[in-house]
């Protein structure tokens, strides 16, 4: 990176230590694998407020499970801008789930460059946005700027397993951290897609809820040479081929019919209600993402019975990874339970809600401001996002939540399938676009 983009004082610019903030970053092995076995994230918790109290802030870490660390740090803005429209939340996960290296061609947690990429497991999800938010956060800290209003900005833990020892715990146990918020971005949101030669960015204004279910089916147990007529692993197995075949019907939230309805206008492709495949087509691989949004989905996942090859088992168990549209939970659990059938118990083993804000409001202005500033003659429209995040957790405390973690990519980046997969990587002048856009929203939220 060339020396201009340092500040006068010979201080480090955003854009020269987000590389090297996110590498750090990626190196810190924060493996999720939600069943408490991974390393938690206590070393890069330490490690990012460490880089906080470096520039002059007093951040709280807090470990709410052994080892799950946060940081969370709060920058006093104008006080009139406070008043009227609230604190903002900038919010970053630090776990990852976990990599096999042998599937990689890089060791995972290397954090090696190559290629214009930085790659490693969190480079998109999402040690990218936690690394922009730092140096954002660093540099206007060393400037003494003072930002629109109150900013509160946390590191989290185990987003990655639904956030119950992260975002969850802190707003039920230290809700005093995010007093007066009223907003939140975080991830997911802000990265371009290439439509029809427009770059376009997708800003997250909505994302699905989330149940997770266990199916535990009921028999006789018995030797295994008698004739099975009450097998639970027969019942269970056809429970789980009837809800795994199911299809759900297409509908469309106002987020995606705005959304789908923008893409047809840059397209020039129709909008077509009862066959969205020629609209979705347009979207490369993204239309992995946007298809999930058109309809409830249910996958099972796990199944597990039995204990001996000869041995008829009286249970079986099978879990289930429901998401649903924003208004169709109670839709959703109706229709498993009544495809699960007779003697099969549908349990709820976590469930979080689903989202959808205004793409029409004045923090979404702010954030076309600042992307369209950086990439004059883009364009941007919301869409839903068919996983979760930790605005989840915090819309329990009233906060709005959008996703906005801002990159500029080149056309034909397989980024969906960066998340959770092999060989993921971020390119370093999305790195650096981010930052040049973050700095300028955070002048302005």
């Amino acid at each position: 990176m060339s020396a201009d983009t340092s500040t006068s004082q010979g201080t480090p610019s955003a854009e020269d230590e987000v590389l090297d903030l996110c590498r750090d970053l990626i190196r810190i092995d924060t493996s999720n694998y939600g069943d408490g076995s991974g390393p938690g994230e206590r070393v890069a918790a330490e490690h990012v407020a460490e880089l906080l109290h470096e520039v002059g802030l007093q951040p709280q870490y807090v470990e709410g499970f052994h080892g799950r660390g946060n940081v969370v740090v709060r920058v006093p803005g104008d006080e009139r801008g406070t008043a009227e429209r609230g604190a903002l939340l900038l919010h970053g996960h630090l776990d990852v789930v976990p990599a096999r290296a042998a599937d990689w061609k890089v060791d995972p947690f290397a954090g090696e460059v190559a290629d214009g990429c930085l790659w490693g497991r969190g480079a998109v999800d999402m040690k990218d946005m936690d690394a922009m938010l730092l140096a954002v956060l660093r540099e206007t800290t060393r400037a003494g700027t003072r930002p629109p209003r109150d900013l509160v900005f946390a590191f989290l833990a185990d987003e990655e397993a639904a956030g119950t020892q992260g975002a969850q715990w802190l707003v039920e146990n230290r809700a005093d951290l995010f007093e007066g918020v009223t907003e939140a971005v975080s991830e997911v949101g802000g990265f371009s897609v290439d439509l029809d030669g427009q770059r376009t960015y997708l800003l997250q204004t909505a994302e699905k809820g989330l149940a997770w279910l266990r199916l535990v089916a009921h028999g006789r147990a018995g030797h295994g040479s008698q004739v099975g007529t009450d097998n639970a692993v027969t019942r269970l197995c056809a429970a789980v081929t009837r809800i795994g075949g199911h299809t759900w019907p297409l509908e469309y939230t106002a987020t995606v019919r705005q959304f789908l309805q923008g893409v047809s206008e840059i397209t020039g492709v129709a909008f077509d209600e009862d066959d969205p495949s020629a609209l979705l087509a347009t979207l490369g691989t993204t239309a992995r993402w946007v298809g999930a949004t058109l309809q409830n989905t249910a996958n099972p996942t796990v199944l597990e019975a039995g204990y001996k090859h000869n041995v008829i088992p009286g249970t079986a168990t099978a879990l289930v990874d429901t998401r649903f549209l924003p208004g169709r939970q109670e839709e959703l659990m109706a229709t498993i339970r009544e495809l699960a059938g007779d003697r099969v118990d549908v349990e709820v083993v976590n469930e979080s809600v689903a989202l959808e804000t205004e793409f029409a409001a004045p923090l979404v202005d702010r954030m076309r401001s600042a992307l369209e500033a950086e990439d004059p003659g883009a364009k941007v429209l919301p869409y839903c996002l068919s996983g979760g995040t930790d605005n989840k957790s915090f819309s329990h405390l009233g906060i709005r939540g959008y996703g906005f973690a801002p990159l500029r990519l080149p056309a034909g980046m397989d980024f969906a399938g960066m998340f959770h997969g092999v060989d993921e990587r971020v390119p370093v002048d999305a790195l650096e676009f981010g930052v040049r856009v973050l700095r300028r929203f955070v002048a302005t939220c």
